[in-house]
């Protein structure tokens, strides 16, 4: 017998760069997607605070202009009514307009107090004309001092208006402890004799408005900082939902790759099963008939050595007995190889438990296992083929019995319970030697096993009839404790 093992071999598996390489070209076109989400992101919250700094900018120049074309406005009407109310009566009266004068003083007090009164004018200042020296002044300190005018008094001397803004503070003094907000804004008008015609008249000295701006500009500040703020609560907003949604479509990502390795990993192993149970199939094929032969060979040479030489008939019943072993590895490796398609029809696990422990009383007896049948009685019938199931169970309970040999005895518990609608579970619990973790992750793995003498084909079998039957099987153990095999089957059940 000629057996070409060619072409059985399988295909080169890929090696882990190019696993890796794929990975990276898998995800890369979602690592740019969480760039340009990130990049979008940036540009949307910069582009954000400049215009809120633009928009607070316009905000400001709008209100200095506002407040200067106020100062201005308000200056013109103090020259027209100081002029009328009191250089002209004062001028009839005295001959001379005369300031350090204690009663001219008081009167032009009084009319400048009552024009700034309710108005936001935090204090008038006159200027004389001929020294910057300050003639008058709401602020009662500031009378008699000299060069406090600067350039706005020499160009309001030559007709030109001005104003100076001076202010402390920024939006960060809305914090508690930091330096309060202060803003005052200085206008310089030429103070003119009213001619009556609306023309310039000669120019008399200069007057200094100034402004408490200190309030609008807390109020501007106070705006400003909402709205960066709330921007800011926005692009938080929106980054943490970013944040969410790239986290969760990595997880999604990792998963899908991590299922597509499995699934290729199912797919290379159920290649390389394939191409093995190709071979096993055909070797096991041309083993079996020789092994009959050899069998039924042994079987008369048996019967004849008894008439030539009584007393060895022991040694073709050895024959017998390891080619009768033989015969069930090489069915063993059929089964495997050319897994039946069951015959699903309606069978009650508990008959099969029951039948199951009639056959195995004597080994369990031999061997002092007590068997403990815990069967609902409720127990739907479920879909399956007898033979296959039975042949499961088959397995479970030999494997149970063989880890609880080597205790001397133990006690074999089978349960039973109904599973939602038209399923039912049996678990199979036995008090051996039990597994470790690493052993529980290999049992179904073919060809492997602890035993001296064995395929490793037992659980796997068992595995693929479970799965042909829509079903699952699953195993609990503790080194020491024991072990206990749950199989699954009816409607609703997933591998």
């Amino acid at each position: 017998m000629k057996f070409h093992l060619s072409k059985f071999t399988t295909k080169k598996q890929p090696n882990s760069s190019d696993q890796s390489q794929e990975d990276l070209s898998t995800q890369q076109p979602f690592a740019l997607v969480k760039y340009f989400s990130f990049t979008s992101l940036g540009v949307f919250l910069i582009a954000s605070l400049v215009l809120v700094l633009s928009f607070s900018g316009n905000a400001r120049r709008t209100m200095l202009e506002r407040s200067e074309i106020y100062s201005r406005m308000f200056a013109e009407s103090l020259n027209r009514q100081v002029f009328y109310l009191f250089v002209l009566p004062t001028f009839v009266r005295y001959g001379r307009i005369a300031l350090s004068d204690p009663m001219q003083f008081k009167g032009l007090d009084l009319i400048v107090s009552d024009i700034i009164r309710g108005m936001k004018i935090k204090s008038v200042t006159i200027f004389d004309s001929r020294e910057n020296i300050i003639s008058y002044s709401t602020k009662a300190g500031l009378v008699g001092k000299k060069n406090i005018g600067g350039i706005e008094y020499k160009k309001a001397l030559h007709g030109e208006n001005s104003s100076v803004l001076i202010s402390t503070g920024s939006m960060f003094s809305l914090l508690p402890g930091a330096e309060h907000v202060s803003c005052t804004l200085k206008t310089y008008v030429p103070f003119r004799q009213d001619r009556g015609g609306g023309g310039s008249g000669d120019i008399m000295g200069v007057v200094e408005v100034e402004q408490d701006l200190s309030e609008d500009m807390t109020a501007l500040f106070s705006l400003q900082f909402k709205i960066i703020l709330l921007s800011l609560v926005i692009m938080g907003i929106l980054f943490t939902v970013l944040i969410a949604l790239v986290i969760r479509a990595d997880k999604i990502m990792e998963a899908r790759a991590q299922e597509r390795r499995e699934l290729e990993r199912q797919l290379h192993e159920s290649k390389r099963l394939a191409s093995l149970g190709k071979m096993i199939a055909s070797v096991s094929h041309e083993i079996k008939n020789p092994l009959g032969i050899v069998r039924s060979t042994a079987e008369i040479l048996g019967k004849r050595i008894g008439k030539v030489a009584p007393g060895n008939e022991h040694l073709a019943g050895i024959i017998v007995e390891e080619t009768s072993r033989l015969d069930r590895i090489v069915r063993e490796f059929l089964d495997f190889a050319r897994p039946k398609e069951p015959t699903l029809t309606p069978s009650s696990l508990n008959g099969l438990i029951k039948r199951l422990v009639v056959f195995m009383e004597s080994d369990l007896q031999s061997k002092n296992i007590q068997p403990v049948l815990e069967l609902d009685a409720n127990l739907p019938e479920v879909l399956m083929d007898g033979e296959q199931i039975y042949q499961v169970l088959l397995n479970t309970v030999f494997n149970a019995v063989h880890a609880m040999g080597d205790k001397g005895g133990g006690t074999l518990t089978i349960r039973t319970t109904p599973l939602g609608i038209g399923g039912a579970s049996v678990a199979i619990t036995d008090t051996g030697c039990g597994m470790s973790e690493e052993k529980q992750a290999q049992i179904f793995t073919p060809f492997y096993t602890d035993k001296n003498r064995g395929t490793g084909l037992g659980l796997a079998i068992t595995k693929n009839i479970v799965s042909k039957h829509n079903g699952r099987i699953t195993v609990q153990s503790q080194e020491g404790e024991g072990t206990t095999f749950t199989v699954c089957l009816g409607d609703g059940i997933k591998t």
